[in-house]
């Protein structure tokens, strides 16, 4: 599978603890920070569920 750029753009701050961890599994920790994933279904879904905090681009 491809690759994606996940870059966040929100603060987590005042987020569910829910949302937070997946941010921190996801590997981020500052807003603009971004990391490179390989495509899966299981990062696919945790984008899925933070897709208001972040921007994903196809690499």
């Amino acid at each position: 599978m491809g690759k994606i750029k996940i870059t966040q753009v929100k603060s987590i701050i005042d987020r569910p603890k829910r949302q937070k961890d997946t941010i921190k599994a996801l590997g981020l920790r500052k807003i603009n920070q971004s990391v490179e994933k390989e495509t899966s279904p299981q990062i696919l879904g945790m984008v899925n569920k933070v897709k208001h905090l972040v921007k994903v681009e196809e690499i």
